[in-house]
């Protein structure tokens, strides 16, 4: 069989510029998906509710906060898919308009937390000694107090709001989300390739961004798949109390709480429907986070994963 070169020189065909990686990302997923099907399966929701997120105009049939004339508490039947609730509106619209709430308050959360965990662990990590004694004590202390006790007094001061949400479960990731980094930095900084850049006299700046960071970006991937399920949890547990991002925006967390309590017997689908919304996404970002790390990290692969390289 003639190679991809021979038929070039003789037919003066040429392959197309990355068709041979486009080839490789398919049949890397269709792996993914054949030896990782709850990973796939989560993957498939996690792109359903971007989606929803980002055409939410387009797919919810009414405005989130329109009240419908005459369909006060209606079952889900043909016309409302899900129902409506104690002031006319639909529930599958504000289920829609949810996601958006959801999407930007859990991925801007993991980014900006990641992100300082990765400033804290990474620097904490490489220049150890006395800077990683100090910061590693500020940490212990900061894990100490309860998480939601932390979260309810910084938005006791902040006020509720969709960017003091983000701030307050930020700094709270960070702070679980250092430690895991800080070992990763520890062991990748013993490699042979660190200290050769510093025997060629690269700074600490040039280490760090060209040697460190990369070697650890895995593991900062996988805490931010993982714990997106549990800021989606922390963002509805917020709203469910009345502290997360106010009316009238749709939050699955806010449609279980108020009227969907006072109408559980009479209006069951009320809260039935954002409860079931939110076990599905952390369902789904729990199992994709799983079957990431199964991937990406090499002490899991074992001969299952060898063809995910």
């Amino acid at each position: 069989m003639s190679s991809p070169v021979e038929i070039a020189a003789t037919t003066g065909w040429t392959p197309r510029p990355g068709a041979g990686a486009l080839r490789r990302w398919a049949v890397g997923t269709g792996r993914f998906c054949r030896r990782k099907p709850l990973g796939a399966l989560g993957a498939i929701i996690i792109v359903t509710l971007v989606v929803m997120a980002a055409f939410a105009e387009w797919i919810a049939p009414y405005p989130y906060d329109y009240q419908i004339r005459d369909a006060r508490l209606k079952p889900p039947g043909p016309g409302f898919p899900l129902g409506t609730d104690n002031v006319s509106r639909d529930i599958f619209s504000r289920i829609v308009f949810g996601a958006r709430v959801t999407v930007t308050v859990s991925f801007a959360t993991v980014l900006l937390g990641n992100l300082l965990a990765a400033a804290v662990g990474v620097t904490s990590g490489y220049f150890r000694g006395r800077y990683d004694i100090v910061v590693q004590r500020i940490v212990d202390a900061w894990q100490a107090f309860p998480a939601l006790i932390i979260i309810l007094s910084l938005l006791a001061v902040l006020g509720p709001g969709m960017l003091n949400v983000i701030l307050s479960l930020s700094v709270l990731v960070a702070a679980a989300a250092s430690r895991v980094i800080r070992g990763a930095t520890l062991s990748v900084v013993e490699n042979q390739y660190v200290e050769a850049a510093r025997a060629m006299g690269c700074g600490h700046a040039r280490i760090i961004v060209r040697h460190v960071v990369p070697n650890v970006m895995a593991t900062i991937v996988v805490l931010a798949t993982i714990g997106l399920g549990g800021i989606i949890l922390a963002e509805s547990a917020l709203s469910f109390l009345g502290y997360g991002v106010p009316p009238p925006h749709p939050s699955w967390g806010a449609m279980l709480a108020g009227s969907g309590r006072t109408y559980m017997y009479t209006a069951p689908w009320m809260a039935i429907w954002p409860g079931v919304a939110i076990s599905l996404v952390v369902f789904a970002f729990n199992m994709f986070g799983d079957a990431l790390r199964d991937v990406l990290d090499p002490r899991l692969r074992g001969s299952a994963g060898q063809g995910l390289r």
